[in-house]
């Protein structure tokens, strides 16, 4: 039987998400920005709380670890790097770890940029990845720690993955993406298609988490360094695809 995702909102715009398989009970939880959902959802299905998956060091992904371990007996992964600044670990993780929820493996991916000490996880059987705030649906994080080639190496890392597979990001984000990812590449016709039916989603509040891969290159403009659009509105014909990204990174900072 696949394993069963469910997102859940929390806060004013993050998500964590429940990963649960049915023959063995489990169930894990990639980000704790706040308790009451979480629990919520757990107990409206009856589920318990076996691990917590952890991104980053940020207290909007971690705030509500230490509320939930005490209530569940629960195991705590997160990164070998950024252990001082993570609740505390059961399990350190590195780039290229693998471990197991259920029967299905989970391998880890170093993405720094946002921070220094970001990883994501992915799931190939079921073609998940949990990218939080390292690659967004439309957009990317913010470069508080790294550096413009940092993040455009974790991106390509991100890239490479197979065009299906669900991209599981950690905020509701889209719609300001979208309005940025319009600015430089305003032809784009499955941008201008998405940017509507993000609307529609929003306007009914439904998450647009997960998106996919595949719509992520056709519309993520820091996916995107190589389109002639991008670089013509950009002027940047003939510049590299990282400093073009990083062109892009810079300028919706200040969009």
């Amino acid at each position: 039987m696949p394993l069963e995702i469910v997102t859940i909102p929390c806060l004013s715009d993050n998500y964590a998400f429940l990963i649960h398989e049915q023959l063995t009970g489990m169930t894990a939880l990639v980000d704790a920005p706040e308790a009451a959902p979480i629990e919520a959802e757990l107990a409206r299905r009856g589920w318990g709380l076996d691990f917590i998956l952890l991104t980053h060091h940020h207290d909007d992904h971690i705030a509500a670890v230490d509320t939930l371990r005490a209530k569940h007996d629960t195991i705590v992964i997160g990164a070998a790097a950024d252990a001082h600044r993570l609740p505390a670990l059961d399990l350190k993780v590195e780039h290229g770890s693998t471990f197991s929820l259920a029967r299905e493996e989970v391998t880890v991916i170093d993405t720094p940029g946002h921070t220094k000490g970001h990883i994501c996880f992915h799931i190939p059987t079921v073609k998940a990845l949990f990218s939080a705030d390292t690659l967004m649906a439309g957009g990317c994080g913010r470069l508080f720690e790294g550096t413009p080639q940092q993040m455009f190496t974790s991106l390509s890392k991100l890239a490479a993955l197979p065009a299906d597979t669900k991209v599981y990001s950690g905020h509701e984000y889209t719609l300001s993406n979208l309005n940025f990812a319009l600015s430089v590449e305003p032809k784009n016709k499955k941008l201008q298609a998405r940017l509507k039916a993000t609307e529609a989603a929003r306007a009914q509040g439904t998450p647009t988490v997960p998106s996919t891969l595949a719509d992520e290159l056709a519309t993520n403009p820091f996916l995107r360094s190589q389109s002639p659009e991008l670089r013509a509105m950009i002027g940047m014909e003939n510049d590299s695809d990282a400093a073009v990204f990083a062109e892009v990174r810079r300028r919706k900072d200040t969009f």
